[in-house]
């Protein structure tokens, strides 16, 4: 009996010691919040690293929040609701320029080219930009990277976008696709699904990509106060890291493998609809190779906010971009 006793005395203190050693992974791991400017698939790289768990393999239990908007998600940063941004740099840009002490850095680029599409009331298979003139269209918010994208482009297809057509900029981000399939407009500008979705219930039709016509631009990138990525290089590496292995993902695998790892995200689109779009968007090069952040590509980011207006002097590229982390994490 004494026996007994002792060896389950041993394997009492055993089995403390063995569980003293095990701390749960959430306990490992450092929270870290980061505010995205939408929930769209757009962002497939970022979900795939969310689904496939590389955050956490980088130490990281990642809070995901949608800030509806760019000045919102800076707004967020600025104020230390958030750690990290995921917005288009021209927010950046603006801060600077605004005088800001503490300005947001980018550190990684996700994004290469435009996401959104231009969506006709009939199919045109033969359209082009000049097939706009004197049209009503359903735009973007002044300032906003898809309205000047959209600028840019009718510029450089000779169209003057103040006086060759109407842009309605009046409508809410993300009521645009009701607005037009209410009547209003005779084109308009959309991003996913919203495009996809005009076209399957018969209301329109996608006529050009903006992405493809406006070449390779940097539309949306990571962002975080010069203090934090200061303070937490490790987290910063780390988060960029996991991103890396997310746009590893997309360009090794299919659309429609991407579209399955990413389905739990947009739970009130069909797998059948989130695979169109994966394609639409794999199609046109949405996605870079890497999350370097290139000076050209910043150069090219300030001639379209130039072009359109609203830019009050150009800010220095080694000022507003850290390219450490993103190019560690691609080696």
């Amino acid at each position: 009996m004494k026996k007994k006793l002792l060896l389950l005395a041993a394997f009492t203190v055993l089995l403390a010691l063995t569980c003293i050693g095990c701390k749960k992974e959430s306990d490992t791991l450092t929270k870290v919040t980061l505010n995205e400017v939408a929930h769209s698939i757009f962002y497939a790289p970022q979900y795939v690293a969310i689904q496939e768990g590389y955050f956490a393999e980088e130490g990281i239990e990642l809070e995901l929040v949608t800030g509806f908007g760019a000045d919102k998600t800076m707004t967020a940063v600025v104020s230390g609701d958030a750690d990290i941004g995921f917005m288009g740099s021209e927010s950046t840009i603006y801060a600077y320029n605004e005088g800001a002490s503490d300005y947001v850095v980018n550190f990684a680029q996700l994004t290469q080219r435009a996401g959104n599409f231009l969506v006709a009331r009939q199919d045109m298979p033969d359209f082009t930009w000049s097939d706009l003139k004197g049209k009503n269209v359903l735009g973007g918010r002044k300032g906003g990277m898809p309205e000047m994208v959209f600028e840019y482009i009718l510029k450089q297809n000779g169209l003057n976008p103040a006086t060759d057509l109407n842009i309605d900029q009046s409508i809410d981000f993300g009521s645009t696709a009701a607005a037009f399939s209410g009547g209003q407009g005779d084109f308009t500008v959309e991003f996913e699904p919203g495009a996809t979705s005009l076209e399957k219930e018969g209301s329109g039709h996608v006529v050009a990509s903006l992405g493809t016509d406006s070449g390779y631009v940097p539309y949306t990138a990571y962002s975080a106060k010069g203090s934090f990525i200061k303070k937490n290089p490790e987290i910063i590496q780390g988060f960029t890291d996991a991103l890396q292995k997310g746009m590893d993902y997309v360009n090794c695998h299919t659309p429609e493998e991407i579209a399955k790892i990413i389905e739990p995200q947009f739970k009130e689109t069909d797998l059948a609809t989130i695979t169109t779009i994966v394609k639409r968007y794999h199609e046109q090069e949405t996605w870079k190779d890497n999350m370097v952040f290139e000076e050209n590509s910043f150069n090219l980011l300030q001639d379209i906010l130039d072009n359109a207006g609203e830019l009050s002097q150009r800010a220095p590229y080694d000022k507003l971009v850290n390219t450490s982390f993103a190019q560690k994490a691609a080696k």
